[in-house]
């Protein structure tokens, strides 16, 4: 990008900060110890009248941009804490492990920084494997489990036996973290049912200089870690009630993983499947999306929307 050129994705990101500031979040920086520093959205005013909400990236751009068409309705309801994952946004460790195991430790202690007891969470996609080890290591402190588009019951041999797009963890590396503006082509038809047809390349650079180029290594490391000897008989089962969310369309985790988790987690678990959606169901079908959020999270008494037929008919 030429000097003196504005920027449209950092701008944009200036954007969606004054749009979490404007529903009542603040920015906060938080020292765990060890070398681990993590950010995290946090409420300016903790209500105790109202439940604690946690909302869990995947990877693509910072939280920010993947929640921010969700909070003004969740922060009239919730206690909503958005954090960056390690090496996302401002938050990174010296420490070694790649895990999610290990980034639902550093979410569990950032929540305690925090104050919260008990909580519910929703993630999306990478998130979402945070979010069920989360539930998984500290069930007490876990009260619903929302799962998008998050395939944790993969195997690694299903890479070898062709359920996914690529044939190799580092394909899918180039792709999820792309660093040319053809990759990144590439990661919007993956990751939209109807992806957007005309896309600049200058728009794109900008895109990658800005949100793709930070900690791309440790990024690849944790690609590598979630797929290497990962086995569906290693999975534990999470006992709190969890609701799997699936675009019906996802080229990036296939509906193949979102039956089997309902299948692994048995009568605990509810699939609602979202029609003309692909994975980033929180960017195409939002309004869809938040209808289920609230029946799940708010409306107990309520069946989540066409959860009984396991399909959606979209907005």
């Amino acid at each position: 990008m030429a000097a003196g050129c504005i920027s449209f994705t950092a701008t944009r990101d200036r954007c969606f900060r004054f749009s979490f500031s404007n529903a009542g979040l603040k920015s906060v920086t938080t020292d765990l110890g060890d070398g681990t520093i993590m950010h995290c959205w946090a409420p300016k005013a903790h209500k105790d009248s109202k439940p604690n909400l946690l909302l869990i990236h995947g990877f693509g751009a910072n939280a920010m941009w993947q929640w921010n068409d969700f909070l003004s309705p969740l922060t009239r309801r919730f206690n909503v804490y958005v954090p960056d994952l390690l090496f996302f946004g401002d938050s990174h460790t010296t420490r070694p492990d790649r895990s999610e195991a290990f980034q639902a430790q550093c979410v569990a202690a950032l929540l305690q920084a925090h104050g919260l007891q008990r909580t519910s969470v929703v993630g999306i996609s990478y998130g979402g494997f945070v979010a069920y080890s989360l539930a998984a290591q500290f069930p007490e402190r876990v009260e619903k489990v929302v799962l998008c588009c998050a395939g944790v019951c993969l195997e690694d041999k299903d890479l070898d036996e062709g359920m996914f797009q690529v044939k190799t963890v580092d394909e899918a590396a180039d792709i999820l973290l792309p660093q040319t503006p053809e990759k990144l082509r590439q990661l919007v038809q993956l990751a939209f049912a109807k992806p957007v047809k005309t896309m600049p390349t200058c728009f794109l650079n900008d895109y990658i200089n800005v949100m793709c180029t930070d900690n791309r290594q440790e990024r690849k490391e944790l690609i590598e870690t979630l797929h290497k000897d990962r086995k569906l008989s290693n999975l534990p089962k999470i006992t709190q009630p969890t609701l799997i969310i699936w675009g019906e369309k996802d080229l990036v985790f296939p509906m193949e993983l979102a039956h089997r988790l309902q299948r692994h987690l048995g009568e605990n678990a509810q699939l609602v499947v979202i029609k003309n959606a692909g994975h980033a169901l929180n960017v195409e079908k939002p309004k869809e999306m938040y209808k289920n959020l609230k029946s799940f999270l708010i409306d107990p008494a309520t069946p989540t929307p066409t959860a009984q037929k396991n399909h959606s008919n979209g907005s």
